[in-house]
């Protein structure tokens, strides 16, 4: 049996542990005690997956928290802000109706499966919305828009009070029109276009949301009960099932955005690499996507629509082009952009591993060759072909920079949202010698450590992980064991995302049919966070992440992607830390790094204007406001465009100091020597769309994210010409010998 089909089964086998755990768990609550209703009737079906979700969640999920009155109440808050998320269609008097149900609620869901308030609501907020769609279909074709004014638009209305008479509604419906008015405005078109697509998008939005399934409204309402226990908690219906497989089996024609829900929100959450959203430069985690638009169509209002049903309008087929119109995550002044992507299929072909070997001047005549490991997931062999692994490739990648005498690594996790937890753990064994990796506490508080057990080293030598806030999970594992050995030194952002959980997907049609329960339709299934790593040292990655040892300026740093920043969070905590080896290897240097790094930022140009943009980003998260002022918004974009163009002048003076580069693939590792020298700025792929537009150019993004990779590389080269410790010196001596 090979190492990785013995990982597989592993793999599955505790899939199943897991499954066999929570229906132990599911059965001891007495479901099977509860009065059996056969009937395949939709509304018997709603009643059963209600109790069936709601005893999983309280007993098998990590927290062990009865549903009981507080988090009923918090699911009828979650859920009116699921449907309302601007806080501008329920009136106080709806709300102050609703609050009758708080009473019973938990009572009512958990003994009888009553789903009549989530109805109810939803019911309501039709007639909301239809109100809605009338004023601005009205307001459209009759009022004047002038933008001379001095005010100026809250997009943030999270915590605001809701209206509190249908004048209020109307008074916030205008400015939200007011603002999309302008937005599309500011793109140059004419005043009977912007009328036209506002009003179909609206209009859209409408048909769509009437035109819902009972089964997709439960759905929504589902998927709100579970979030209120953690953020990764999840229900999932039929159509989400479908795309989890379609995405598990990595054939998914589409953009190759993970995209999450939130407050009537649809964010992208990371980017997959190699897919057309992230090739195009133009998207990035923490945008918003508030329409989208099939070629040739007008766009469909996506705010407030079922996650479910904004994945069918993305996804389509290979080679059609989908528009997207984005509010860029950054200043408030940027205005809303549409960008046009071509769909094309997601293997794991674009997410493999890959490598660069630098050889940097000395000053001296001579270099110092160093290497750079992208790694952008811990992916393992899904089947169906030759296999493949991110632990498997990145030992390729390494062996080539050993036999070409690189002096130190930087493994770029920037982009790594996570993975295979055994890739994880096997990549983590490339580095050390042996010892626990990470430890993971279940359901039942007892505590499995998972250890690298080969005591061979791939590399010795000096190692550097650049991370920032898209850096999660899995990755977050492998860095966080590291820095505990003390083994490499963590660069970038101040921390990673801090998702320290483990989910486990449970179909919920099995356990309907053990307790003889019929079903009208596909129950979907739930995923329940049922365990939380911990680091070796026993500090949680929960939350707080992995800590930069040098940290890096950078906006996303700033940004609100982080599970800090998530709603419900579960808490950051330690366990007793695992017996491991302290090879204290970074310590000693680390302030003489980050002095060295600090004079660098503080005197560059490049750093100066990132800088700049850092501050101008960091100003809008406190405002949370645009003006309406339309002189104002074109001044700012022109001094938007004007510091783009300085950008562009001091990164051509930077391209011409880079050092010379080799890239190294899976396919070229194997071949003697090296390949032909190359740029080393990454270039931007074209197939983004003719029609997009972008509040920066594409390269200067690019340049941006270089710029970090740069400062990092000058890092290594510092910790590796630094004098060392006689024991450091003498591992490093060994990690630099081929």
């Amino acid at each position: 049996m090979s190492h990785l089909t013995h990982l597989k089964q592993k793999t599955r086998l505790v899939s199943s542990l897991t499954a066999l755990a929570l229906a132990v768990a599911f059965s001891s609550v007495g479901f099977g005690a509860l009065p059996v209703r056969p009937s395949a009737d939709a509304r018997a079906t709603d009643a059963n997956i209600t109790r069936l979700t709601t005893g999983l969640l309280e007993h098998s999920q990590l927290a062990h928290h009865p549903f009981d009155g507080q988090l009923a109440a918090n699911v009828l808050d979650r859920y009116l802000d699921a449907l309302d998320g601007s806080r501008s269609l329920f009136l106080q008097s709806d709300v102050g109706e609703f609050a009758g149900y708080r009473a019973t609620l938990a009572q009512e869901t958990r003994g009888a499966g009553d789903t009549r308030a989530a109805k109810a609501i939803f019911a309501r907020y039709l007639e909301r919305l239809s109100q809605q769609t009338a004023y601005d279909r009205y307001v459209l074709r009759t009022a004047k828009f002038d933008f001379t004014g001095h005010d100026s638009y809250s997009f943030d209305r999270e915590q605001a009070q809701r209206p509190a008479t249908a004048a209020e509604a109307r008074a916030l419906w205008w400015e939200q029109l007011r603002a999309e008015y302008l937005d599309e405005k500011l793109s140059d078109k004419r005043p009977d276009q912007i009328v036209t697509s506002l009003e179909s998008r609206h209009t859209q939005l409408l048909r769509t949301m009437t035109a819902l399934r009972s089964d997709e409204v439960l759905g929504v309402y589902l998927d709100t009960l579970a979030h209120v226990y953690d953020p990764h908690s999840d229900y999932l219906g039929r159509e989400q099932m479908e795309s989890l497989s379609i995405a598990m089996n990595l054939s998914l024609f589409g953009i190759g955005a993970a995209l999450e829900s939130g407050d009537g929100n649809c964010t992208i959450r990371e980017l997959v690499p190699g897919g057309p959203a992230a090739r195009s430069g133009l998207l990035k985690p923490g945008d918003r996507i508030v329409a989208v638009a099939q070629a040739g169509q007008e766009p469909v209002d996506v705010v407030n629509m079922p996650l479910t049903h904004t994945v069918e309008l993305i996804r389509g087929p290979k080679g059609s082009t989908v528009r997207l119109t984005v509010i860029p995550t950054g200043p408030a002044a940027t205005p809303t952009k549409t960008v046009s992507l071509v769909r094309d299929e997601i293997t794991l072909e674009d997410q493999q591993a890959k490598a660069r070997i630098l050889d940097l001047p000395t000053g001296k005549g001579g270099t110092l060759r160093l290497g750079v490991i992208d790694l952008p997931s811990f992916y393992a062999d899904m089947g169906g072909g030759a296999r493949r692994s991110a632990t498997a490739d990145v030992s390729r990648l390494l062996g080539k920079l050993n036999a070409e005498h690189v002096r130190g690594v930087v493994l770029d996790l920037r982009r790594n949202g996570g993975g295979s937890l055994e890739e994880a753990i096997n990549l983590t064994g490339l580095f050390i010698r042996k010892g626990p990796v990470v430890q993971t506490r279940g359901a039942d508080g007892k505590i499995v450590v998972d250890e690298d057990t080969d005591p061979n080293v791939l590399y010795d030598g000096p190692l550097v992980l650049l991370t920032s806030r898209f850096s999660a999970s899995a990755s977050e594992i492998l860095a966080g064991a590291l820095q505990d050995y003390g083994r490499a030194v963590v660069v970038g952002d101040s921390s990673t995302f801090g998702k320290g959980t483990v989910q486990s997907i449970v179909p919920l049609a099995p356990y309907m049919d053990e307790a003889g329960l019929g079903h009208a339709y596909d129950p979907g299934a739930l995923k329940i966070t049922t365990s939380k790593f911990y680091r070796p040292s026993g500090a949680s990655t929960q939350l707080r992440g992995v800590t930069a040892d040098v940290v890096l300026p950078s906006t996303s740093d700033f940004s609100d992607v982080s599970e800090a920043a998530l709603k419900d969070p579960l808490p950051w905590d330690v366990v007793p830390a695992a017996p491991y080896e302290r090879l204290n290897r970074v310590r000693p240097y680390v302030a003489t790094l980050r002095e060295r790094s600090d004079r660098r930022l503080a005197t560059e140009k490049p750093f100066a204007d990132l800088a700049g943009e850092i501050g101008r980003f960091k100003k809008s998260l406190v405002s949370k406001s645009v003006s309406l002022n339309e002189a104002q918004r074109r001044q700012e974009m022109a001094e938007s465009k004007a510091r783009d163009a300085e950008l562009t002048r001091d990164v051509a003076a930077l391209e011409a100091s880079r050092p010379t580069s080799y890239e190294i693939t899976l396919k070229n590792a194997s071949s003697p020597g090296l390949p032909s020298p190359q740029t080393f700025t990454k270039k931007a792929d074209s197939r983004g769309g003719e029609d997009s537009t972008s509040d920066r150019s594409t390269s200067d993004r690019a340049t941006t994210e270089d710029l970090i990779l740069d400062e990092s590389v000058r890092i290594l080269a510092d910790y590796v010409k630094l004098p060392k410790l006689p024991a450091q010196a003498a591992a490093f001596q060994r990690g630099a010998a081929p």
